[in-house]
């Protein structure tokens, strides 16, 4: 987490643009706005500019930019190029600054974003971080992290909508970190990270909606050591693939109790 935190204000620059948008265009007019939508968009924008510090445009454009969203199954065909562009314009700038006498350039260029951490571990294992493997990175960031980030986002949100009391308490929790100043007063209105966890009622909430709507729902799979091991009781080869689908394990009774299928925050503060 330390590690992400260094991309919060490129979150944060996106986080304002997508406030700015929403409520130029729906705040103070009878227009309807597809939450999901946007908060899918806000997800692309937000990975494109921690991965590539160049947000696609979804939030500025007000659109699907290039029906990437709508296309999900051709997503590849987009976002390859797009991440393509974006590292032949990184290496071209690393490529000015060392003519240029900066011989350590690869860290400096841009914002130090996961472009430049992938093409950083390149100068140091160039065998295993060929090109091909730092445009799939890239590639796959833009996909798996759009994706599943729109799909949690929504899910909190849903969740507080559809259960008003949970939402009003969350809302006096910060209301009551921001009189107590564990908040700061910011123009934009946003909470940072760490001021986040000084809140365990918001903790809560994201944890019960990622409990009731996980956003992968594949086998998270695992190889067996090559020694084997016991796994609820019965010994599994090593070398072999096992796995277990997060729907189903987060609605075990033995581990979240009997009102699995509710949503109710206070569990993880039990």
């Amino acid at each position: 987490m330390s590690a992400l935190i260094h991309y919060e204000s490129s979150v944060d620059e996106a986080t304002v643009r997508y406030l700015e948008q929403t409520e130029t265009l729906f705040s103070s007019s009878t227009a309807t706005c597809d939450f999901a939508r946007w908060l899918q968009w806000y997800a692309f924008d937000v990975i494109g500019a921690i991965t590539y510090s160049k947000r696609h445009g979804f939030i500025d454009n007000v659109k699907d930019v290039d029906g990437m969203v709508r296309y999900l199954g051709w997503l590849f065909s987009y976002v390859a190029p797009f991440a393509k562009a974006r590292m032949s314009e990184r290496l071209a700038a690393i490529d000015e600054a060392k003519s240029n006498g900066h011989l350590d350039s690869t860290p400096s260029v841009g914002r130090g974003d996961l472009l430049s951490m992938f093409l950083k571990a390149k100068e140091a294992s160039p065998t295993f971080f060929h090109d091909g493997r730092v445009l799939t990175l890239a590639v796959s960031m833009a996909f798996a992290g759009s994706e599943t980030t729109g799909i949690s986002l929504a899910a909190v949100f849903y969740y507080l909508i559809k259960n008003p009391k949970k939402y009003s308490r969350l809302v006096q929790e910060i209301d009551d970190a921001a009189g107590l100043g564990l908040i700061e007063e910011r123009p934009s209105g946003l909470i940072s990270w760490a001021e986040s966890q000084k809140l365990p009622y918001l903790d809560a909430c994201i944890k019960e909606a990622f409990r009731l709507h996980p956003a992968a729902g594949l086998l998270l799979e695992r190889v067996v050591p090559p020694q084997g091991a016991e796994i609820c009781g019965e010994y599994i080869a090593g070398g072999t693939i096992v796995g277990c689908n997060a729907w189903v394990i987060h609605r075990r009774p033995e581990v979240f109790g009997e009102d699995v299928d509710v949503y109710r925050p206070e569990r993880w503060l039990e």
